[in-house]
């Protein structure tokens, strides 16, 4: 770059950077094969566990020495340990892997062992049974939930958060109201609404709710359709906008709202005639007309407006022209 002094380095230097990676490469070699022949040994020791705790630092992936870990919990430090020194262990492990992910943050395994420190926890004191569950698992759970906002809050489309966020809503000991859910995900959606992740779950919620007859789906769809509508208009380009539209849709969506959507969005394509997810959009709510409710449609009309509107996508999207060929050849079948 211009302006910048050039750094010459001399074939000693690069002789030295050489040695050191060579000397850490064995380090690191030479400590795996410690912990792997600990582990062929059982040694449940705490030795054992400060060597994995040195290895994961290293290489968080190494799933194998995961395991081991646990095991050493599970078989030497556990039954030795009275239940508050347990969860004591255990909101360590907590606090481990927390810093690990704030460099490695979509590293399965990480989250993985988080979810088994949180199955861990025990009862503790005031406990009358195995499914009372005290302060000290509530207290872990709902500061679990929170770490997780804020890790979603650097990066809002971390799918392993989202599943992991998942994964505690649906298993902390105290349930928060579901519907508390639809205003996060809002919330999310509303920051940017290319977040895919977070409109995912909001399907989740929404499914759940409706499956569980705790909200109406048709007032609910309403709502959603007007958000969606919001979403489409301040972004036509954004494709997790128009799957989201197009899960609200469904497979057996009512004529009236199909030509209500398809109204929509030929509302939009007249301000953004360059949106290719308008143009797919349209193709295929006329297609699932054509094929759900011919009898009150004028197919004819239809099947003439998806050609002009594949003319358009060819032009749009060559890569794709082998694609929305195939579809126009599928429409004379669907007219029949």
């Amino acid at each position: 770059m211009h302006g910048v002094r050039r750094i010459r380095h001399s074939r000693e230097d690069a002789e030295l950077r050489k040695q050191k990676e060579q000397a850490k490469i064995a380090e690191y070699l030479a400590l795996t094969d410690q912990i792997l022949s600990r582990k062929r040994q059982k040694d449940w020791s705490e030795d054992a566990l400060e060597l994995t705790s040195k290895l994961l630092q290293v290489n968080p992936e190494f799933y194998t020495v995961w395991n081991y870990r646990r095991n050493i919990f599970l078989n030497g430090l556990f039954p030795q340990r009275t239940p508050e020194q347990v969860n004591g262990l255990l909101l360590s492990d907590l606090s481990m892997t927390m810093a690990a992910l704030k460099t490695h943050p979509k590293v399965y395994w990480i989250w993985n062992h988080r979810r088994w420190c949180l199955e861990n926890i025990p009862a503790g004191p005031g406990a009358t049974g195995e499914e009372d569950a005290n302060e000290w698992q509530k207290n872990v759970w709902e500061k679990d939930l929170f770490v997780v906002e804020q890790m979603l809050d650097v990066d809002a489309r971390n799918f392993h958060a989202w599943n992991y966020r998942r994964y505690i809503l649906a298993n902390m000991p105290k349930a928060r109201p579901p519907k508390s859910e639809l205003t996060y995900t809002k919330q999310k959606i509303f920051s940017n609404f290319s977040n895919f992740s977070a409109w995912h779950q909001r399907s989740k919620v929404l499914s759940s709710l409706w499956a569980n007859g705790k909200l109406s789906e048709s007032k609910s769809k309403e709502s959603e359709f007007k958000l969606i509508r919001d979403a489409m208009y301040t972004d036509p380009h954004d494709q997790s906008v128009w799957i989201y539209h197009r899960w609200l849709i469904g497979n057996d969506c009512a004529p009236e709202i199909l030509e209500r959507e398809i109204q929509s969005i030929q509302e939009l394509l007249m301000e953004q005639p360059d949106s290719k997810w308008c143009l797919e959009s349209l193709v295929h709510y006329k297609r699932m007309l054509l094929r759900s409710h011919q009898e009150k449609v004028d197919d004819q009309a239809l099947v003439a407006e998806c050609r002009v509107f594949l003319q358009q996508l060819k032009a749009l999207d060559p890569m794709r022209l082998r694609r929305y060929e195939e579809i126009a050849d599928h429409l004379s079948q669907e007219q029949l």
